[in-house]
């Protein structure tokens, strides 16, 4: 019986490991716990510079996740974005290392992230607050270059 639950088990996690490393869902993990979001993948030029404006809203659990190729100094602003938005922006190995929350909508001010950022996740305005996501928090995703991720897909 312990066998079959151990089985069980396994199966399950091994579900959900493959089930985190798609293209349109990423996860992060921390000391307060974890959670997957349902992502649109933004990784060229002209993907980056619509992100998600002119869109009245977003559901709870999905985002956009900001793909660069190397790790550079980034900056964002929300011209015709209508919704706050909570920016996590990570290094090479996709460990955020600075959230900036509730960037106001349709503000121009340049919100920097940093230097050395390789990737940025955009959610809803305030969700990484009600979460308690936190600097060091983890992410997981295919477009994390999986050599150097803290937290790889396999």
């Amino acid at each position: 019986m312990k066998l079959v639950i151990a089985a069980l088990f396994w199966a399950a996690v091994s579900g959900s490991v493959a089930a985190a490393c798609r293209d349109d869902q990423v996860e992060l993990r921390g000391d307060w716990g974890a959670v997957r979001f349902n992502v649109e993948v933004a990784d060229t030029a002209a993907e980056h510079a619509v992100g998600l404006m002119n869109r009245s809203s977003m559901p709870a659990r999905s985002g956009m996740i900001f793909l660069y190729e190397a790790p550079q100094r980034v900056g964002f602003w929300m011209r015709n974005t209508l919704i706050p938005l909570d920016m996590l922006f990570m290094s090479a190995d996709g460990v955020v290392q600075k959230i900036h929350q509730n960037a106001v909508p349709l503000d121009e001010t340049v919100i920097l992230g940093g230097d050395n950022i390789q990737y940025v996740l955009e959610i809803n305005g305030g969700m990484s607050a009600r979460l308690g996501i936190t600097t060091g928090t983890e992410l997981r995703h295919p477009g994390v270059n999986q050599a150097v991720a803290a937290w790889p897909c396999e």
